[in-house]
């Protein structure tokens, strides 16, 4: 877990003076997440939130570039995840970010924690995403409305779980 202070959140002008003690609530369980966004800056402030709460985290424009893509199934082990954690915004270029992740759930992806952004989320996006089981959050979404999530995901991430780094070889 990092430390952080209030002059960290300056990078992030949209923080509040009190989101910093909401951010720096992780635990002692090195988490991994995948973030998926085509703004540079919405990757940049989700980054440093999972950052902050001392996730490993990678991001991507869009799918396109991400190994996950390029499989025709998952290559995970059978006990393991690549990613406690992956979001992703809908509207991006190459790859719509549901049909990613509808994609990735059909591949056999054992990430258990998934959840879509988007500034324009119709009643059949939002019917789509609760077939698939994903946290749902409408742009603009609050940092509180984020770690609140967080919380509740990682009371139920087992510390002893391992995690694949299949997708980093060759990097």
């Amino acid at each position: 877990m990092k430390n952080i202070s209030k002059d960290t959140l300056t990078l992030c002008p949209e923080f509040k003076s009190s989101d910093w003690q909401q951010i720096n609530k992780g635990s002692n369980i090195d988490y991994r997440a995948l973030i998926f966004d085509d703004n540079q800056e919405i990757r940049r402030l989700l980054w440093t939130v999972f950052d902050m709460r001392g996730y490993e985290v990678f991001t991507f424009p869009h799918p396109g570039l991400c190994p996950l893509n390029h499989v025709e199934n998952c290559p995970c082990p059978r006990d393991e995840a690549c990613s406690d954690v992956i979001i992703t915004d809908i509207e991006m270029p190459t790859l719509n970010g549901l049909d990613f992740i509808a994609q990735q759930v059909e591949k056999g992806c054992k990430c258990k924690n998934i959840a879509l952004m988007s500034g324009n989320i119709t009643d059949d996006v939002f019917v789509r995403a609760q077939l698939l089981n994903l946290q749902v959050f409408q742009k603009p979404f609050t940092i509180e409305q984020l770690t609140e999530w967080l919380d509740r995901i990682e009371k139920d991430i087992a510390p002893q779980r391992k995690l694949t780094d299949w997708h980093l070889k060759g990097k």
